[in-house]
């Protein structure tokens, strides 16, 4: 049975199996998770939480059992991992998969870090545990998308549940039959609708830290006797017949088979913009045009068109009047407008959306998305965008000025920090200082040796 065959497979993972540069990815992945969760912290979403969870105490106790809510305090259990989802997720800039398609670290990383913190673990049993809920929930979206996104589920939440649940499994060292029941518990709980993110709202945002919340309490409850379906995900009335249609029992099995154990989190990618991954190609491409026509002097107003020709998911965010925040994130127009405008795009012209000229506006009602087949055929393995823009000059000929049309055009196929075309670990390390500033990074020294010391160290840092 698929629930069993992945118990086993949590339960018998060991630091000293997972390869050092696997490791290395790892602590990769927890730097950048602390950095964005850090300043995602000072969202609304993640202040609306953490105010909500102080009004209604739901963990009062002994303050030395409180937990690290990054850039808020401390908290109890449950919420830390609620709020430090939601803070990993607000900015739309944290890691993800793109065959599994979801972002794993802001569901699995918060649920390891809590209940590692909490029983007062090494980081060497952290990684351990990180490594394996990034494996589960990745191994999960390979075997079931684009199926299960097209269907309309948000898989970050209801496959980053998993994820989380096998993190807390091995954080507390749950046997096999208790792993089984966390699995039923969390898959019980697998929620997360796409409509919440592509409407421009923050319950996208809750979809990470409902599943981290989701998958510690599964473990927890578990290591109480409560039970679970050890068939949750092939039952007839479970995950897969209910919300994979089309995806038999023997296709997800036989993936299992081939797929698990790899350490998938190795071709885990990192994000540069603060919007949609499907939005990030289009970006690299109009970044590269702006510098050429910065070179070659050309006005903004002098743009006269914008060709996006691109995939079929990518294409379908094509929001071209968003009005908040979470909207622009989803908007292909606004973001590749900016982007010219300005030659890159970040958090603060994200959170600007009121501010933006009416320059800007007008330039990305100069955009045209097309749908490109032989781009699309490409997909999942590219995420290909070609931009193709087209600005007038005035040229003195014979003494005559003459007005000639030009184009420039630029295709990425894969986005920067992809596994193939990867950031540095210092690259990581400015972004985190970018994103907060007043930080001394130096402090993240410790995660280089974090094996050898209790996870309380260091997230004595952040607190």
């Amino acid at each position: 049975m698929i629930t069993t065959q992945l118990a086993s497979f949590i339960i018998n993972l060991h630091i000293d199996e997972i390869p050092l540069f696997i490791r290395g990815k790892a602590k990769l992945c927890l730097t950048d998770f602390l950095g964005v969760s850090l300043r995602g912290s000072r969202e609304k979403s993640s202040q609306a939480i953490w105010d909500t969870m102080e009004s209604i105490k739901l963990s009062p106790g002994d303050s030395s059992k409180k937990i690290t809510v990054l850039g808020h305090g401390r908290g109890g259990l449950l919420e830390s991992c609620l709020i430090n989802g939601i803070s990993a997720h607000a900015l739309d800039l944290d890691d993800g998969h793109r065959i599994a398609q979801l972002h794993p670290g802001c569901s699995v990383i918060p649920a390891a870090l809590a209940l590692a913190e909490y029983h007062d673990k090494s980081g060497k049993e952290f990684l351990e545990a990180l490594v394996a809920g990034y494996e589960v929930a990745i191994v999960l979206g390979i075997t079931v998308n684009p199926v299960h996104r097209n269907m309309g589920f948000h898989s970050t939440s209801t496959l980053g549940v998993f994820g989380a649940a096998a993190a807390s499994c091995k954080i507390l060292g749950l046997n096999f039959e208790e792993t089984v029941n966390a699995l039923g518990l969390a898959g019980t709980q697998s929620a997360g609708f796409l409509e919440s993110g592509h409407s421009g709202s923050m319950g996208k945002h809750l979809h990470a830290g409902h599943a981290a919340h989701s998958g510690v309490i599964s473990a927890l409850l578990a290591q109480k006797g409560f039970t679970g379906s050890s068939s949750i995900l092939e039952g007839e009335e479970g995950f897969l017949n209910c919300m994979c249609s089309d995806i038999k029992e023997r296709d997800l099995v036989d993936t299992f088979t081939s797929l698990l154990g790899q350490f998938h989190i190795k071709d885990v990618y990192l994000k540069k913009y603060p919007v949609c991954r499907h939005l990030h190609s289009s970006i690299d491409s109009a970044r590269q045009i702006s510098k050429e026509l910065n070179l070659k002097r050309i006005k903004i107003n002098q743009i006269d068109n914008i060709m996006v020709q691109t995939y079929k998911t990518a294409a379908e965010h094509d929001n071209y009047y968003p009005e908040t925040p979470e909207s622009l994130r989803q908007s292909l127009p606004l973001s590749i407008a900016i982007t010219l405008h300005r030659g890159d795009l970040g958090v603060d012209d994200v959170k600007a959306i009121s501010q933006l000229s009416p320059e800007v506006r007008a330039l990305s009602q100069k955009i045209t998305i097309e749908l490109d087949e032989k781009l699309d055929n490409l997909q999942p393995h590219k995420r290909p965008s070609r931009v193709t823009v087209t600005y007038n000059k005035k040229n003195n000929i014979s003494g005559n000025k003459v007005i000639n049309t030009y184009s420039i055009e630029k295709t990425t196929f894969l986005p920067q920090g992809e596994s193939e075309n990867p950031f540095t670990k210092d690259e990581i390390l400015h972004k985190f200082q970018f994103l907060n500033p007043g930080y001394d990074i130096r402090k993240l020294e410790i995660i280089n040796e974090m094996e050898s010391l209790p996870i309380r160290y260091l997230m004595g840092n952040f607190n």
